[in-house]
């Protein structure tokens, strides 16, 4: 399966966003600083991007699929609650398989123009 030459609308600047997100978020991140909350973000983030790029082709989204089986391991050695779907996730399905789910939104919202 070969890429097109050129991105949808919008994807290539998000996707460019994504990694430098990740970027800082890999400079402020080590050990003892993270929260609940902040690993169940990571791991929904890395879980939505997986399946986002799986729905490239199928081979890609075959490739992905230990990503899923990653994530959901990488939750039960944290001890945090199970992502939907991933209760009945099967070692070898495809990410994009699951039906899609709105990831829960945190902070203020794009409008917010601060208290006066």
């Amino acid at each position: 399966m070969e890429l097109l030459g050129r991105a949808a609308p919008g994807v290539e600047l998000r996707a460019e966003q994504a990694v430098e997100s990740a970027c800082h978020l890999a400079d402020a991140a080590g050990p003892g600083v993270w929260s609940t909350g902040a690993a169940e973000d990571v791991l929904d983030a890395i879980d939505t991007l997986a399946e986002a790029l799986g729905s490239a082709g199928e081979d890609v989204a075959q490739a992905l699929a230990a990503v899923a089986a990653a994530t959901t391991t990488a939750r039960r050695h944290l001890g945090l609650t199970p992502a939907a779907g991933d209760e009945a996730a099967i070692p070898g399905t495809v990410p994009g398989t699951r039906s899609p789910r709105r990831m829960k939104r945190r902070g203020l919202g794009p409008g917010f123009q601060g208290i006066r």
